[in-house]
C-alpha cells in the first residue's frame, strides 16, 4: 500500500533545528525555531503554570473525557481575553467558543468548518505569512490567495498595496491577520490601519479570520486585541484562532480554541454545533491538561496577578533585546537595522539574502531560516556580541 511514497525533505523549521543540535561549535546560535527563551536559553515553565498544576494535580479525582466543546472555564477565558469583558458580541451571546488542541487545532477546524458552510470560499493570506497557514489551511481544499504585505527593501508594511489588493476580495471570502506580533515579520497593523481595515470590510462583505498567537507579546494583553475587539464591534461575524502556546508557555500542551462570531445568538448556536460535529470528525474530544491550566489561571486572582507578571517580563525582555540588537549592529555595520526596534513579538527579518545566511550558518554556526526571519528570543547577553559580528562579516 505504501511502497509508492516518496521520501519528503524534512520540515524546513525542523530540519534547522535539527542542524543546530548536531552543530558542534560551542557558539552556536539558534534563532531558528519560534519559542520563547531565557538568558539561559531554555523555554521556561512559568512560575503561575507549575502552581497551577500542583493544584490540579492534588485535586482531580478523574481522567475521564472532557464535554466536546472542552473546559467552560477556558472557553470563558478565551472570550474575556480577546473581546475584553462587556463587549457586545459578548453580551448579546454571539460568539460560539470550543477548546482545540492548540492553534494549529484552532485553525484546521476553522478552515473544515468554511469549507462545509461555503466550499467556494477563498482565504487570502498575507505575504510572507507564518508557513504552516498554508497546509493548515489549503489542505482543507480552501483556496489561497496572497495579498501583499511586508515591503522587504523598506522594511515595513505596505499597506497601500494590501489594501489595493483586499478591494477585490469578494463577498464570502476570508482575510487571514494577525492579530498581534506578524509571524514572520513582526510588523504590525496600527490603530488607524485596522480600522480601515474593518471599513473595507464592511464594504467587500468579506470575514476577518485573525489568527491571534501572541497576545501580551506585543503591547499589552488590553492592547494586543484591539483589532479582534474593533473588526467584532463593527462587523456581523469574525473566525478567531487563540493559542496558549506562547503567552503561558504551554507549548507541548496544545491549548487553543476557535471563536466564531456570528449574527445572532441562534446563529451562534447552529455555529456552534457544526464545529463540535466537525471536531468530533477529527479527534473527538478535546486534551484537558492545558486547558485546565488555563482556566485555573485566569480565574484564580493569585495566579492572574503572578502570570500577568511573568508575560510583562517577557515582553520586556524581547524589547529590550530588540533594542540590544540594533545597537550592537550599529557598532559593527554601517547598515541601518532600526526597523527591528520598532517591530513586535519574537520575529524579523534581517533583510539578508539567502547566500548571507548559509554563510552565517556554515562559518559561524549562526541558525536562521532561508528568508532572514529571525527568533529575538534566541539571542541573549553572552550570544549578542558574536552574533552582531557574525552577521557584520557577511553583509
Amino acid at each position: 500500500m505504501f511502497n509508492e511514497l516518496p521520501l519528503l525533505p524534512a520540515d524546513p523549521i525542523l530540519g534547522l533545528s535539527a542542524s543546530y543540535k548536531a552543530d558542534p561549535n560551542p557558539l552556536k546560535v539558534d534563532l531558528g525555531v519560534g519559542v520563547y527563551k531565557t538568558e539561559a536559553g531554555l523555554t521556561p515553565v512559568l512560575a503561575a503554570v507549575s502552581q497551577a498544576e500542583a493544584q490540579l494535580l492534588t485535586e482531580q479525582t478523574s481522567k475521564s473525557y472532557t464535554s466536546p466543546a472542552g473546559i467552560d472555564g477556558a472557553n470563558f477565558a478565551s472570550q474575556q481575553l480577546a473581546f475584553g469583558t462587556g463587549h457586545r458580541v459578548l453580551i448579546e451571546q454571539r460568539v460560539a467558543t470550543v477548546q482545540t488542541p492548540g492553534g494549529c487545532g484552532a485553525l484546521r477546524l476553522a478552515a473544515e468548518l468554511i469549507k462545509k458552510s461555503r466550499p467556494d470560499a477563498r482565504i487570502w493570506v498575507s505575504t510572507p505569512t507564518w508557513a504552516n497557514h498554508i497546509p493548515l489551511l489549503g489542505n482543507a481544499g480552501l483556496e489561497l490567495i496572497e495579498y501583499p504585505y511586508y515591503d522587504f527593501a523598506q522594511h515595513a508594511i505596505d499597506f497601500d498595496a494590501m489594501h489595493s489588493a483586499l478591494s477585490h476580495a469578494r463577498a464570502g471570502d476570508l482575510v487571514l491577520l494577525h492579530a498581534c506580533c506578524h509571524n514572520p515579520s513582526g510588523a504590525d497593523l496600527n490603530r488607524e490601519q485596522w480600522q480601515s481595515i474593518a471599513e473595507l470590510a464592511h464594504q467587500k462583505g468579506f470575514t476577518p479570520f485573525i489568527d491571534m498567537a501572541y497576545q501580551g507579546f506585543g503591547e499589552g494583553i488590553e492592547q494586543d486585541a484591539f483589532g479582534v475587539r474593533t473588526l467584532a464591534e463593527q462587523l456581523p461575524e469574525l473566525v478567531l484562532a487563540t493559542s496558549y502556546s506562547k503567552n503561558l508557555g504551554l507549548y507541548r500542551e496544545r491549548a487553543g480554541s476557535l471563536s466564531v462570531v456570528s449574527q445572532s445568538a441562534s446563529q451562534a448556536q447552529a455555529v456552534q454545533s457544526q464545529v463540535l460535529s466537525i471536531a468530533r470528525g477529527l479527534y473527538s474530544m478535546p486534551p484537558a491538561h492545558g486547558a485546565a491550566i488555563v482556566d485555573r489561571v485566569y480565574h484564580d486572582d493569585t495566579l492572574n496577578a503572578l502570570w500577568l507578571e511573568e508575560l510583562t517580563a517577557m515582553r520586556q525582555r524581547i524589547q529590550q533585546l530588540r533594542q540590544d540588537l540594533v545597537a550592537a549592529l550599529a557598532q559593527e555595520s554601517e547598515r541601518d537595522f532600526s526597523f527591528i526596534q520598532r517591530e513586535q513579538g519574537m520575529f524579523s527579518f534581517l533583510g539578508l539574502s539567502s547566500g548571507q545566511v548559509q554563510r552565517l550558518k556554515q562559518e559561524f554556526s549562526v541558525y536562521m531560516t532561508d528568508n532572514s526571519r529571525i527568533n529575538i528570543a534566541g539571542i541573549s547577553a553572552s550570544n549578542l556580541p558574536y552574533l552582531a559580528r557574525a552577521i557584520s562579516k557577511v553583509l
